[in-house]
């Protein structure tokens, strides 16, 4: 299975992301607003990095409440680490797990058409065992 696969019916304008010249205090409050982890970074279109939580807690931890007004040009993640509609499930969990990371984006021909978590990847994943294994179920009581 592919990333495709995951993120069929997805818009990449869905994606919440934060433009490389917002503070770090906007993106927090954009997280805590909307309850996730992690946002892509962009500037001019294009994904030039990433911001998460684990990003505000290292800078907070070194620089104490100044940071905030950083921009996130200078505080995220960068370059990001990214994968391909094409890229096997099982390979982007592997990357994750090797690079010690929780998000990726998405790209098709330069342009980001989706914002994955490893919680995406684990979800389709154990949906997928469990498919096989109520297959396996029916296949049992009907043999």
């Amino acid at each position: 299975m592919t990333i495709a696969r995951i993120i069929e019916g997805r818009s990449g304008s869905q994606v919440i992301s934060c433009d490389s010249n917002a503070t770090m205090r906007e993106a927090v409050a954009l997280l805590a607003d909307k309850r996730i982890g992690a946002v892509p970074v962009m500037r001019g279109g294009s994904v030039v990095g990433i911001f998460s939580e684990r990003d505000v807690i290292y800078k907070l931890a070194h620089e104490g409440e100044v940071c905030l007004n950083r921009s996130l040009e200078e505080v995220m993640t960068a370059p990001p680490i990214t994968v391909e509609p094409t890229t096997l499930i099982n390979d982007a969990l592997a990357l994750m797990t090797r690079r010690r990371i929780r998000h990726l984006p998405v790209l098709e021909d330069g342009a980001m058409v989706a914002f994955i978590s490893i919680g995406d990847l684990v979800k389709f994943h154990t949906d997928e065992i469990e498919h096989e294994a109520e297959a396996m179920r029916e296949y049992i009581q009907t043999a």
